[in-house]
């Protein structure tokens, strides 16, 4: 069985100024991998070219064994900005990526309730985006991103900008909310990256990944927590502290 992603020595440029080099990436079917690194790593520009949004210089990048293109239907995306369309209510920001394939249908209208609930966003559905919390439109383009079924999340930051709370409760309730999707998340945030994830990649100023560790996703949620602040878990939190900081971590 293909991967769900895999990149291959992908290396890009932006002129000058070499981003990627030779990276490699596998995640499996279900799997949920956080990818960290410092600012300007190259986290965002690998979940571009993942997406299909960018090309790559070299190297191959693969979506359930076929080449990673824009649009594909089996791939749900979530930025730090929800991108909310201001025009159009909740519900029919969520129905949009099937509208565009199928119209505006019965089926189309049912789906986009059932990610909102998905969610616990089926109360925002009417509601337009200016009525919305930042937590909330957050809820919203989770929803959008779920609605089609992908097999393959990728998701940048989307938490970042909200307050902490808010911030706590996604982490807490995104491993169950991703379902038997895999999942990329590019994150800065440490903890939020040992709590959803199956696995933590660190991504170099060099841009090739230099570091691996056990996320707590596996374990039950009232559990997660408690392992962050146990002695394994505030090691694990030392070490990619010191990874993102430049430190050779012994």
């Amino acid at each position: 069985m293909a991967s769900a992603l895999e990149l291959r020595r992908v290396s890009l440029s932006y002129g000058a100024r070499r981003v990627l080099h030779g990276t490699s990436l596998t995640l499996e079917a279900g799997e949920c991998v956080a990818l960290l690194g410092a600012n300007g790593s190259g986290k965002t520009t690998l979940l571009r070219l993942a997406a299909g949004l960018l090309q790559p210089d070299a190297g191959e990048i693969l979506i359930a064994g076929t080449p990673a293109l824009a649009g594909r239907e089996d791939v749900g995306i979530a930025f730090q900005d929800s991108r909310l369309l201001s025009w159009r209510s909740a519900a029919r920001n969520v129905a949009l990526p099937l509208e565009v394939v199928h119209g505006v249908t019965t089926a189309v209208r049912a789906s986009a309730s059932a990610a909102l609930s998905r969610v616990n966003g089926l109360a925002l559905a009417h509601r337009a985006p200016a009525e919305l919390s930042g937590g909330e439109r957050q809820r919203v383009a989770l929803a959008r991103a779920l609605v089609r079924e992908p097999a393959l999340l990728l998701l940048d930051e989307p938490f970042a900008a909200l307050d902490a709370p808010t911030r706590n409760q996604f982490n807490a309730e995104l491993p169950e909310l991703i379902g038997g999707a895999a999942a990329l998340l590019v994150t800065h945030d440490v903890a939020e990256a040992l709590l959803v994830s199956d696995r933590v990649l660190f991504l170099s100023a060099e841009g090739e990944i230099g570091g691996e560790w056990k996320g707590l996703r596996s374990l039950p949620a009232s559990q997660r927590r408690s392992a962050l602040l146990a002695p394994g878990g505030l090691s694990q939190q030392a070490e990619l502290l010191a990874a993102l900081s430049g430190v050779v971590y012994a």
